[in-house]
């Protein structure tokens, strides 16, 4: 693997984490939706709640349809580098599914 991404420890989940994204610090929290197999991100930013429940969509950047000067730098976008997988799931993230930092687009 030869790009950035952001890891997420399934075993934790829900758990919230501090990273810096760009050049600002955020908040992350990882929630993960047992019944129906996908998982969520909170957002946050010096306390402030940016996004909850944005949904983790397999090629779909995150915060995309919420995105403003407080969000972070990167783009975040799930992907699967080899281009098999389809979806986001439990047994994929963090195995062929990861959630790509972009700074580019």
């Amino acid at each position: 693997m030869n790009f950035e991404y952001i890891e997420i420890e399934k075993e934790l989940i829900p758990y919230r984490f501090e990273i810096e994204l760009g050049v600002e610090l955020f908040e992350m929290e990882i929630n993960y939706n047992l019944g129906h197999d996908f998982f969520t991100i909170d957002l946050y930013k010096d306390e402030e709640v940016l996004v909850l429940g944005e949904k983790i969509t397999y090629g779909v950047h995150l915060f995309e349809e919420v995105f403003d000067s407080r969000f972070p730098g990167p783009t975040i976008i799930p992907i699967d580098e080899s281009g098999i997988e389809q979806r986001v799931t439990y047994e994929n993230l963090n195995e062929t599914v990861f959630l790509k930092l972009v700074n580019d687009l």
